[in-house]
């Protein structure tokens, strides 16, 4: 009775094991560089490599296929870790390192540095550099460069200096370049970025949400800041940072109905918290929280089908950047997007707030 009892068990393991070898073997098939199945590497024994199971390389035959949880037990198995795919992860190490390194050069030129000389530093041919340096940051080196200068300029109208003067210290030709293009580098008119706010009115009004206390900022454009569950000197810090000379006054009649709203949407999120908004940031960051704002309630999605929903299936990262610097919580949805597993990581306000608003919306 035993025997057979074993026996059974042995052969119902066998069928789970078949199981999940088939589906591993169908996200071969299908190129799927994240399968719902998890993580794992297949080998082809006629080949003697190893691949991720995104590899462009063509598909295998079922009977010459054999599947690894990890690079070491492949490699132990007699494989030899696949050119393309690299699925040990080398190339991409190497190539991480190139571009970090071209980063470093960009943040320390006076300029721009031409993607001639970037290239031929990190070794590498100027097109493949440049696909190589968008695929990993999410933007080409000469846009890179812009943000750098953008950065620079920033900086020095926030600490008062006059327009031309900053426009030359960042690196900039002239006024009328940086005046033509403001959106793209500011977010707003250099003379606005100057000033800090300086001429603006912050209205603000706190109020007692299920994440503790809420702060609420707007300016006659709309909802400029909204933050939560913190003391209310960061909360308010946080604000004033972003506004340094603008002057910042209580408005809680003013502001009640969107304090009302966001309220009701910590406590129960029935429908997408639509506020007026002004939001500030760089056309990248914009058109990233615009499209936060079109994912529905009650579903999520990953970082990197973001970007490609964008369009910008390389920017992945860049994604995720602009969606930790949103100044907007809750009206911008960036609490919708997870780990490409399914983890619920990587939020502003914290990860357990993030999975309460999530499992409110699910449960709606």
């Amino acid at each position: 009775m035993a025997g057979r009892i074993a026996l059974a068990e042995i052969s119902a393991m066998n069928a789970i094991t078949d199981d999940v070898d088939d589906a591993r073997f169908a996200a071969v098939l299908a190129r799927d560089a994240e399968p719902a199945c998890g993580a794992f590497l297949y080998g082809v024994t006629t080949q003697g490599v190893y691949c991720r199971p995104g590899c462009p390389s063509p598909p295998p035959l079922r009977r010459h296929t054999r599947f690894f949880a990890d690079a070491p037990v492949a490699e132990a198995a007699g494989f030899r870790a696949c050119k393309r795919c690299d699925p040990r992860g080398d190339r991409a190490r190497l190539q991480a390192e190139a571009v970090a390194a071209a980063c470093a050069m960009i943040e320390a030129a006076e300029g721009i540095p031409s993607l001639a000389t970037l290239a031929a530093r990190a070794g590498y041919a100027p097109h493949h550099f440049q696909r190589m340096f968008r695929d990993i940051t999410g933007v080409t080196p000469r846009s890179y460069a812009e943000g750098v200068r953008g950065r620079r300029l920033s900086a020095a109208l926030a600490e008062g200096a006059r327009v031309a003067e900053a426009v030359a210290g960042a690196g900039f030709g002239s006024e009328s370049r940086v005046y033509e293009k403001s959106a793209r580098h500011l977010g707003m008119r250099p003379g606005t970025a100057r000033r800090g706010g300086a001429g603006e009115v912050i209205r603000i009004t706190w109020a007692e949400s299920a994440f503790g206390p809420l702060l609420l900022g707007a300016t006659d454009k709309g909802v400029c800041f909204l933050g939560f569950g913190e003391a209310r000197d960061a909360l308010e810090g946080d604000l004033r940072a972003r506004f340094p000379q603008a002057r910042v006054e209580a408005a809680p009649e003013a502001l009640a109905a969107f304090a009302k709203q966001s309220i009701a949407f910590i406590a129960e999120p029935r429908a997408a918290l639509d506020l007026p908004l002004d939001l500030r940031g760089t056309i990248f960051q914009r058109r990233v929280w615009e499209a936060l704002r079109h994912i529905p309630v009650g579903e999520t999605t990953t970082y990197s089908a973001l970007a490609a929903r964008m369009g910008n299936p390389k920017a992945t990262r860049a994604v995720a950047r602009a969606c930790a610097q949103n100044p907007v919580s809750l009206a911008v949805p960036c609490h919708r997007v997870v780990g490409k597993d399914g983890d619920v990581t990587g939020y502003r306000w914290g990860v357990e707030r993030k999975r309460v608003l999530l499992a409110g919306e699910k449960g709606r």
